[in-house]
């Protein structure tokens, strides 16, 4: 799948390319999607590159910073994804990395831009808050890289399922570095980020003559299905049972750290070498579980959503969902982690609708009027660079509550609404946003209870047309997919006359996308209520669905 308004792929930058991968990188072969972001980088252009997870993104932005004169940033949000990141680059005078994060110590921070300084670093991996430090800031000024990228670009866009309010800011930032040579080229990646979400990461990172390759969302290695449990007991029974049945490497998932905390001692009264991974443990506990399973020292993991990015295991065998999570985003990015070696690999929900009203809850809330106000009076009277500490200390909301004002005030900014306007817009942002988190809940209850091929309803979820049956879920091998499927030479997708990626207007839910459509459904992303599953018949019936240009 290509969107890319024509990306070079051949001539002597491709040759370039395919060099470089077997001398630097000991590549016989590239992967898709691969040359085509390099290739597009060195011809002057922006890349967003969407492409399996483990199907070696790295490559692209890893690839084009040897090619390019100068250094390269890397933005990537976790300091354990730093690490992993730069661990896995091939041992060349062209390649050294190093990084600046909390787990550095002052002098080696400061060693870390020296090197750059003095053009001994390709690559200086970072989060955004590093990015912002004045010392480092500065010297990024002096000695601006050549390309930044943007790891997991996902987090800077309002839709996505993991938005990070410190990537708001990098489209300014990168704008700022522009040096002699001009501007740093941009190339951003992530595995998860259907049509609306790509479209506001090119607007949110200023992607200039963006090159937007997705390589396809499809797992054929991953075998999917989910489980109807009875009752809390049940589904604990289930999932240790199911460990119990699969050798090899996994992770159990899990919503809450009591829950994580509590499979892992049942599986280790089981016999399960297992360990727990959540937020709340010290970081060097962290380390230690994330080592040990890689190393093979431990068979299981139990974990929250904080053993997440950076987890780059070829051989786990099975993915298993103790309880559902808050999104099909999150849930592909999850089971993910199963097969990355390309061998056959199972992922199992273990469903109780009980379960959704986590998802719900979870969801974030809706700031109180009066707060919202004080932090909108304070920072009109800062500036537009309002430091999130000082209008913390002023308004007396603290950090995180003050912040996230801040971030919904930066995002309806950009919307261009008026000064008169804007305590109500924030407001009104935070209640989108509440009902789009919580209609990706909805989308999970969608995808536990569906007819269709799983494999199938997720690609529609990320806007890829595939009519193809996976012929390995649960539902292909129960036969209710064939089912479900739409009728041979049927109109559109699954006979309907919406297509992924068309904008349509409806009376009450507003602008929308469509994302996908079977023979029943269609499913549509609203801008102000998010996911909506709406009945074919009904729409056409009634009209709801204008086009919009």
């Amino acid at each position: 799948m290509r969107d890319d308004g024509g990306a070079g792929t051949g001539g002597r930058d491709g040759q370039d390319v395919r060099r470089l991968a077997r001398e630097v990188f000991g590549h016989d072969e590239l992967r898709p999607g691969q040359q085509e972001a390099v290739t597009a980088l060195l011809d002057g252009r922006d890349v967003l590159l969407v492409s399996l997870t483990g199907a070696g993104k790295s490559f692209a932005y890893q690839a084009a910073g040897v090619l390019l004169e100068g250094s390269t940033l890397l933005v990537s949000p976790l300091v354990a994804l730093q690490k992993d990141q730069l661990d896995h680059l091939p041992d060349d005078r062209r390649t050294r990395g190093a990084r600046i994060s909390s787990a550095e110590t002052p002098t080696q921070r400061r060693a870390a831009l020296e090197a750059l300084a003095d053009g001994e670093l390709e690559y200086l991996a970072l989060a955004p808050e590093q990015l912002v430090r004045d010392e480092v800031w500065q010297r990024l000024l002096v000695h601006p890289p050549s390309l930044v990228a943007v790891d997991e670009a996902h987090c800077i866009s309002a839709w996505g399922h993991e938005f990070r309010p410190d990537y708001l800011r990098l489209g300014d930032l990168v704008d700022e570095l522009a040096g002699e040579g001009g501007r740093p080229r941009v190339v951003a990646t992530t595995a998860t980020a259907a049509a609306p979400v790509r479209a506001d990461i090119v607007e949110r990172l200023h992607l200039q003559r963006p090159a937007v390759v997705v390589t396809g969302f499809r797992r054929d290695n991953i075998a999917l299905s989910v489980e109807r449990c009875l009752d809390a007991d049940d589904q604990r029974t289930r999932v240790v049972e199911a460990v119990l049945a699969r050798d090899g490497a996994g992770i159990v998932y899990c919503r809450t750290r009591r829950s994580a905390e509590t499979y892992a001692e049942m599986l280790r009264e089981s016999g399960v070498g297992a360990a727990t991974y959540h937020a709340g443990l010290r970081a060097g506990e962290r380390r230690d579980t994330h080592d040990a399973f890689m190393a093979g020292d431990v068979r299981v993991v139990a974990a929250t959503s904080a053993f997440g990015m950076g987890i780059d295991k070829a051989d786990v065998r099975f993915v298993l969902h103790a309880e559902v999570p808050e999104s099909p985003d999150t849930y592909y990015q999850e089971f993910g982690r199963a097969g990355r070696d390309g061998l056959d690999a199972s992922a199992v929900l273990y469903y109780r609708p009980e379960d959704l009203a986590l998802g719900r809850f979870f969801s974030g809330g809706v700031p109180r009027r009066e707060d919202v106000a004080a932090v909108v009076g304070r920072a009109g009277r800062l500036g537009s660079d309002a430091d999130p500490r000082d209008v913390a200390e002023s308004t007396g909301l603290g950090r995180r509550k003050s912040g996230r004002v801040l971030n919904l005030l930066a995002d309806v900014l950009r919307a261009g609404n008026e000064p008169q306007d804007l305590v109500d817009a924030v407001i009104a942002r935070a209640e989108a946003q509440q009902d789009l988190e919580r209609s990706r809940v909805e989308m999970m209850r969608g995808y536990a209870e569906t007819e269709r091929c799983r494999m199938q309803f997720l690609l529609g979820y990320f806007g890829e047309r595939d009519d193809r049956l996976c012929g390995r879920c649960d539902r292909c091998r129960a036969g209710t997919a064939a089912e479900a499927a739409m009728p041979q030479g049927s109109q559109g997708s699954g006979g309907s006359t919406y297509q992924p990626d068309e904008r349509v207007e409806h009376p009450t839910f507003g602008v929308g996308t469509v994302v996908d459509a079977d023979r029943d459904t269609v499913t549509v992303l609203f801008e102000e209520v998010g996911y909506r599953v709406l009945k074919q018949q009904v729409v056409e019936d009634r009209g709801l669905l204008e086009e919009v240009d």
